[in-house]
């Protein structure tokens, strides 16, 4: 098969994927490292300290404060990763960072809506269920 018409087939393939495949495919390993957890998403650390009852609002916000934590640490933005929204279901990307990242305690102890999470017995159970 000539190449031109190798490329031909795989644009043809590409244009007909579904989008849940070309965002996972965009996304790479550090979708296959979210699954696996060895990255996290900022709600993800919410659900396991027990707060994904927070308006989608107020976890945005809080993923914002984490942000700003982890560039400051770091000097560079954390790893981002294509998710699909839990409400809207449109695709959004987020970023994912480590699961003992300060950054992410930065961020619950610095947002008013998160600060009754930042004490020890929630980052305990968080870190007893994770393992």
């Amino acid at each position: 098969m000539n190449a031109s018409r190798h490329i031909a087939r795989t644009h043809r393939a590409a244009r007909t994927t579904t989008k849940a495949l070309a965002y996972r495919c965009l996304s790479g390993l550090v979708a296959a490292a979210v699954d696996a957890g060895t990255l996290i998403r900022t709600g993800d650390l919410l659900e396991r300290l027990g707060a994904d009852d927070l308006k989608d609002g107020f976890k945005s916000w809080y993923g914002r404060h984490v942000k700003k934590a982890y560039v400051a640490a770091n000097g560079q933005p954390p790893v981002m990763v294509w998710a699909q929204h839990r409400t809207t279901g449109r695709w959004i990307h987020v970023a994912a960072y480590s699961p003992f990242d300060i950054a992410l305690h930065i961020g619950l102890a610095t947002y008013k809506q998160t600060k009754h999470l930042a004490q020890p017995a929630f980052f305990q159970a968080a870190y007893t269920e994770a393992a």
